[in-house]
């Protein structure tokens, strides 16, 4: 197996769930550093991201350091980056943020074509129950009452996900739209 310098590993973490932790690991068994990028760091309060940048960024650390121990900081950075909205110059909008790596981890068919289309790695993650632990499917669930979104997200992270009132803010934004 090929062993790769840094990978990128992008997503919008509203919320953290296991499908992100096993991509996470999957990246980590191929590079020596994995950048996770925190996708639409702009934007936050709505149905498709309720979190703010910050409080992912903190879930995030909370996720790492329980999944990886303390030692997960010398081989995993989180960046919040905004949207660029064009998906032509995003892989290069990456590079000019994050600097040098060799591609990315993703089960995004645009983001893997993107980073092919930039002569860089586009590796296709394992999935993991995706049907059910998806973020879209996540917060569906929860604005339909059903907490069976809580078996897609590691046990550790629901009483932060509730120090955050993350049911009641998704709740809230989708009674505004």
């Amino acid at each position: 197996m090929k062993k790769y310098k840094r990978l990128v590993f992008p997503g919008r973490f509203q919320p953290p769930h296991m499908g992100h932790i096993n991509a996470i690991k999957y990246a980590l068994d191929l590079a020596d550093e994995v950048v996770v990028v925190i996708g639409s760091a702009q934007d936050s309060f709505s149905i498709r991201n309720p979190l703010t940048a910050g409080e992912r960024l903190m879930l995030l650390k909370v996720v790492l350091s329980h999944e990886f121990g303390e030692d997960y900081c010398k081989r995993v950075y989180s960046v919040p980056i905004a949207d660029v909205e064009m998906n032509k110059v995003w892989v290069q909008y990456l590079r000019m943020m994050l600097g040098d790596f060799d591609g990315v981890v993703s089960g995004n068919h645009l983001v893997l074509q993107l980073f092919r289309d930039a002569g860089l790695e586009a590796l296709q993650q394992p999935m993991f129950n995706r049907g059910e632990c998806n973020g879209t499917r996540i917060r569906q669930l929860i604005l339909s009452g059903s907490d069976e979104w809580t078996r897609c997200v590691p046990s550790y992270l629901l009483p932060e996900l509730d120090r955050l009132n993350f049911v009641e803010r998704l709740r809230f934004v989708a009674s505004e739209t």
